[in-house]
């Protein structure tokens, strides 16, 4: 390393730690008190330790009053509570009680602590025999308390399959122990996992925990071959007699053909699933020794489909009544194969005497929108919902959804379908809804120059009775950005720029031909400064207006951010989304340059110091671009890139993404483990090692080893190709991280070195 690169890293790497400084906010509740003017809060946050290289996790509690209709006030704890060992954290209904869950790994049991307003009052051991860890994730993860807060119901891993055990005389048939030195167990069949992100994690099941027995039973009557997450308490019956549990099912028979394959599920909403209702396994006699059931058992009733009608169905949410059913679907996912698609929004009417046998109406609430219009609601685009989502009168709902460029927060009636955008309509900002106060939304608010801040949403009434949303900021000790970076970011802006598409054929859908959009973050002096193409994977993921801290310090080395968000972004529409399929590698290739061309014909940057950087199909098209563009880029990134499809469709756990980017609404009837040699010649046609002779820009190439989605032997055999052909490249490899590259040094170097990079590359 140069003189001149060392001290660039010395500089870098000290303003880069005081963006990394900065906590998250990862959930929140809202607690009930004894004054109906005063709520407590409890705020889950998390915060990098670069030193540990582990994330820390804090708890962070606050009052809020509320005196008449102008008047609030939060009180908040003079500090952060540290949570040291916690994998998650789930207050009771009323919350007057705390699940704390400590994960067991490596063979340790996992702890279940029930915590009252003054002391753990019981703590459960359970062994791996029972089950693993309990899933904390986004997807899989449900924890849910029943309305007595007498009975937990969570999805943990199902105790591993029994392994042959072996000694000096051979194959041993009687159990033994790994503790047995005379003894060692083989490996047994091998279980397919959930791909990417869930690596050894393939069997999450259903269990509910007792607590004033501290008893632990499986749910009975769920079939081996059905994954479950997202688990919910159905409402009392009215004889309250019975208890019945929701929760979501994924069938493993996914794979090509109908084959029994578990395809890689993070961020593809496109695997099929189901509602199901189960009786609670304390319902019944004393269970056997099996965790899990078969679905054949005599002693326990078959889990009921209750979605059956439809091909997906997910995030169960019993109203605060219990009269009401609301879930999402992916159905338009599943149905045509692209990995995330627009949302529908389905209601079933709950009979307060609900049977097993008895089956239930399905409605549709929001439909999927095809073709928006312009600045009207562009469809449901929601990657997560609150336990608890609902308003007070019990048909309300409050989500967060892509809405074009900005995420915003929604109100939902689920009675009548009215749909109403209640967060500010003129604000380039980005919202997100973190907890309910009764009929108040607590929220988070962010730009990409402006990290995020806490804001208290309230109805309050004009004149002629006219209800809008108000919106008042909260003082909190959350907003610790350094005041250096304020500073820096203080003298940029930030525009949402509408970028018509540059000659539609006449084969587009209408959605097809509609303007997409860029962020565009400048200086003041933009036209000046570097810019840095910024492109997001997929491709069916978006870039929202929110604060990133990776862009916001590029932002603040003095670089212009052109955020694309080229067609087959979410957030636009249905028909604008399924225009990619099939054509990737032209029509967003085209888009991004389109946008390129838009801001420089604006006068807004000089087109002669422009970088690239992307991760995933991010830097599919960072490398497409430096190759079918070679003088429009001075210089590359790309994080886990793909590169040659050809390659992927063998080693990746999403093959059926392969075929559906490549060859578009005709996949499905292609799509087999073993690709045809035409087949292959398409996929390598579509790749960005097609254009490799023709790349001039020197390409930093950034690979997670752990890497299940886009194996590192995509990146490898790229950055070796340029490499043959004389192309400056540089291969930083984090063995032990995923297609993210998330554990906090590998997040940490990888983004200094994309920031040296670029510098040395765009004096």
């Amino acid at each position: 390393m140069d003189v001149t690169t060392s001290e660039e890293y010395a500089s870098q790497s000290k303003l880069l730690q005081e963006f990394t400084n900065v906590p998250s906010i990862d959930s929140a509740w809202v607690l009930k008190t004894s004054n109906e003017d005063i709520s407590a809060a409890m705020f889950s946050i998390s915060q990098p330790d670069l030193l540990a290289n582990s994330t820390r996790k804090y708890t962070m509690y606050s009052h809020i009053t509320r005196a008449g209709t102008n008047s609030l006030d939060f009180q908040w704890s003079p500090f952060p509570i540290e949570m040291t060992g916690v994998s998650v954290i789930v207050p009771s209904p009323s919350g007057s009680k705390l699940l704390v869950v400590r994960n067991g790994e490596k063979g340790y049991p996992t702890k279940l602590e029930i915590v009252d307003q003054s002391h753990v009052e019981k703590e459960i051991h359970v062994g791996q025999s029972m089950h693993g860890p309990l899933y904390t994730d986004e997807w899989f993860h449900g924890i849910s308390w029943n309305q007595d807060e007498t009975l937990i119901a969570y999805i943990a891993e199902a105790p591993p399959q029994p392994r042959p055990a072996f000694n000096g005389s051979g194959y041993r048939n009687e159990d033994s122990s790994e503790e047995d030195c005379n003894t060692w167990k083989g490996q047994g069949d091998w279980e397919e996992d959930w791909g990417e992100r869930y690596s050894k994690k393939g069997r999450p099941s259903l269990f509910v925990l007792d607590i004033a027995s501290g008893e632990v039973r499986a749910a009975k009557g769920i079939a081996t071959s059905l994954s479950v997450g997202q688990v919910v308490w159905a409402p009392p019956s009215s004889s309250g007699s019975k208890k019945y549990l929701v929760f979501v099912g994924w069938l493993e028979h996914n794979g090509f053909q109908n084959t029994a394959r578990k395809l890689g599920i993070k961020y593809c909403s496109n695997r099929p699933c189901a509602l199901y209702a189960i009786a609670s396994p304390f319902e019944g006699p004393e269970p056997d020794n099996k965790p899990v059931s078969d679905g054949k058992s005599e002693s326990a009733a078959a889990a009921h489909n209750l979605t059956a009608s439809i091909s997906s169905a997910f995030f169960p949410r019993f109203s605060r009544d219990g009269k009401i059913l609301a879930f999402l679907s992916a159905k338009q996912a599943v149905n045509t194969g692209a990995h995330n698609a627009t949302d529908s929004l389905h209601k079933i009417n709950w009979p307060s005497d609900w049977e097993m046998d008895k089956q239930l109406n399905i409605t549709e609430v929001v439909p999927i929108v095809t073709c928006p219009e312009d600045g009207c609601f562009p469809g449901l685009y929601c990657s997560s919902i609150l336990s608890n989502p609902w308003l007070s009168d019990g048909c309300t709902m409050i989500l967060t959804s892509a809405w074009r460029s900005t995420e915003v927060i929604l109100s939902i009636d689920v009675l009548s379908g009215k749909i109403t955008r209640i967060t500010p309509e003129d604000s380039h900002y980005s919202w997100s809804v973190v907890a309910i106060d009764g009929d108040n939304v607590l929220t988070v608010s962010s730009s990409p120059i402006d990290p995020p801040h806490i804001r208290y949403g309230r109805q309050v009434t004009l004149e002629g009775q006219t209800l809008r949303w108000a919106w008042d900021e909260v003082g909190s000790p959350f907003a610790t950005a350094s005041n250096k970076v304020k500073s820096l970011l203080s003298h940029r802006s930030v525009s949402i720029l509408k970028i018509p598409v540059a000659n539609p054929s006449d084969g587009l859908s209408d959605g097809g031909k509609l303007p997409f959009e860029a962020i565009f973050v400048s200086s003041k002096d933009s036209s000046y400064s570097p810019t840095v193409v910024i492109l997001h994977g997929g491709p069916h993921s978006v870039s929202v207006s929110s604060y990133v801290k990776s862009s916001a310090f590029l932002a603040s080395l003095g670089f212009n951010l052109l955020i694309v968000n080229y067609r087959g972004t979410p957030g636009f529409g249905e028909e604008a989304l399924q225009s990619l399929a099939g054509k990737v590698g032209s029509q967003d290739v085209q888009d991004c340059l389109t946008a390129i061309d838009y801001v420089i014909n604006e006068k807004l940057i000089d087109g002669s110091k422009v970088a690239v950087v992307g991760i995933s199909h991010g830097g599919f098209l960072t490398t497409h671009l430096i190759g079918q563009a070679p003088d429009r880029f001075v210089v590359g990134a790309a994080r886990n890139p793909v590169c040659n499809l050809s390659l992927m469709i063998g080693t990746t756990d999403i093959p059926d993404w392969c075929y559906m980017v490549a060859c578009g609404t005709e996949a499905k009837q292609y799509a087999s483990e073993s690709p045809s040699p035409d087949l292959l010649r398409l996929f390598y046609q579509k790749s960005p090692i097609a254009h490799i002779s023709k790349v001039k820009a020197p390409l930093l190439m950034l690979l997670g080893g752990a890497d299940l989605r886009v194996p590192v032997s995509n990146g490898l055999q790229y950055a070796r190709a340029l490499r043959e052909r004389g192309g400056e490249v540089k291969i930083m490899m984090f063995p032990e991280d995923i297609h993210e590259i998330i554990i906090p040094r590998s997040d940490f170097e990888s983004f200094l070195n994309i920031g040296v990079w670029f510098k040395k590359h765009l004096k």
